[in-house]
Order: structure tokens, then C-alpha cells, then sequence
């Protein structure tokens, strides 16, 4: 897989370099946000790496770009702005992970893979798992094409669950991805939602592994 890195800064960016081919990736490496491609027609990055103090722009502002022209490649962000509110206020603007300097190089590589599995499973506007659609832009769900009215927190869970329809996702693993900015939401606020999401869409959807967690069942 080719990654597109744009970091300024040279020790870090050799070393992302030497770390990502170590992992098996290739990459390209930018130093400048007037250097990052204008339209990525004809361009096959798996992921972009993105610091956000670039020494002739802000980073966000690329990022913000290229999601109104709806470029679709997971972006990583990259950066010593470790404020709570530079993270949301990253995220909100598309991107799909935060990661904080300094970090270990190993955990930036599975952060990687998580992002790109997820992007594997579903890539596309709206997800279709059998009879249920969701369009995680507009925070809709419809069920055999009828509008499933759900809390934020219920279409975030039903979210987590049908990036790996089939797959059974631990309940460590949706608390923390639930409350990626804060404190794991708690197991028995998960099985509240499942309750409620089971009785608004049918319990035969969401089958229960005890002493592991939840699946959704395609139907």
C-alpha cells in the first residue's frame, strides 16, 4: 500500500519512512502544504499523514479542502497540539484518527491498518448490510427502506457493529470507539443501547457472543 506523508519535519519524516517500509508500505513524503496534490485523480494513496503546523499553511484547512471536494482517502492527522478542542475540531473536519507527538512509531502502524480495515468494509455514501442502509454523514438509518429513528449514540454504536457485519466486535472495543475523546463509555450503557436498538430494528439482528460482545447478523 502507498501513503502519502506530509510532516516538515526531517527526522520525523525519515524516520515515518524507514518505520512504514518496515511495515510493508510505501510511501511519499511532502514538506510543504503547496506541495499536497491539488485533485488526486489518477493518485492511489491508501492513506495520507498529515501534520497540522506545516511551515507555509495549516494543515487543517488541507483536510477541510479536500473533504468539501470529496476526497474519500482515510487521513490521519499528525500533530503536538494535544488540546482537547484541536482534536474535535480535527475530527469534526473529516478526519478519521488523531495521533499525538511524540508517538511510537508501532502504534501509528496500527492505527493504519484499523482505518484502512474500516475503509475496506464500507467506502461508499451509504452502507448496506441486507435491508439496512446508513449514511454516516447525515446520521440516518432506514430499515427495508423505512427511517429508523435513532439517539447519536445508538447510530454511533450501530455504526461500530456494521463496519464488520458478521464479525463480533468486543464490548472493550465499542467503549472505547464510542468515546474516542474521553472516558470508555461503560458496558452496561452498551447493553442499554443494544436493548433499545434490538427493539427498534428486530433482536435477531444483533446476536449477543456472552463473555465477548455483539455481532450484527446480516439478513
Amino acid at each position: 500500500m502507498h501513503i502519502l506523508i506530509i510532516e516538515d519535519d526531517l527526522d520525523l519524516g525519515r524516520a515515518l519512512q524507514k518505520a512504514l517500509k518496515l511495515e510493508g508500505f510505501s510511501s511519499e513524503w511532502l514538506r510543504q502544504a503547496v506541495d499536497a496534490p491539488r485533485s488526486f485523480e489518477g493518485l492511489h494513496y491508501a492513506c495520507i499523514l498529515l501534520d497540522l503546523s506545516l511551515p507555509d499553511g495549516d494543515g487543517q484547512a488541507l483536510l477541510s479542502r479536500w473533504r468539501r471536494e470529496g476526497v474519500a482517502i482515510p487521513i490521519i492527522i499528525m500533530t503536538a497540539r494535544a488540546a482537547l478542542e484541536e482534536r474535535i475540531a480535527g475530527l469534526d473536519a473529516g478526519a478519521d484518527d488523531f495521533i499525538v507527538k511524540p508517538f511510537a512509531t508501532v502504534e501509528l502502524a496500527s492505527r493504519m491498518r484499523a482505518v484502512l480495515r474500516r475503509y475496506a468494509q464500507q467506502s461508499r455514501q451509504v452502507w448496506t448490510i441486507g435491508d439496512l442502509e446508513l449514511e454516516p454523514k447525515s446520521y440516518l438509518m432506514r430499515l427495508a427502506g423505512s427511517p429508523v429513528d435513532l439517539s447519536r449514540r445508538e447510530f454511533q454504536l450501530m455504526l461500530e457493529l456494521a463496519r464488520e457485519p458478521g464479525v463480533v466486535v468486543s464490548k472493550s472495543v465499542l467503549s472505547e470507539r464510542l468515546e474516542p475523546l474521553g472516558e470508555p463509555v461503560n458496558f452496561g450503557a452498551i447493553d442499554v443501547h443494544i436493548f433499545n436498538l434490538r427493539g427498534k430494528i428486530g433482536g435477531h439482528r444483533i446476536r449477543t457472543v456472552r463473555g465477548v460482545g455483539y455481532m450484527l447478523v446480516r439478513c
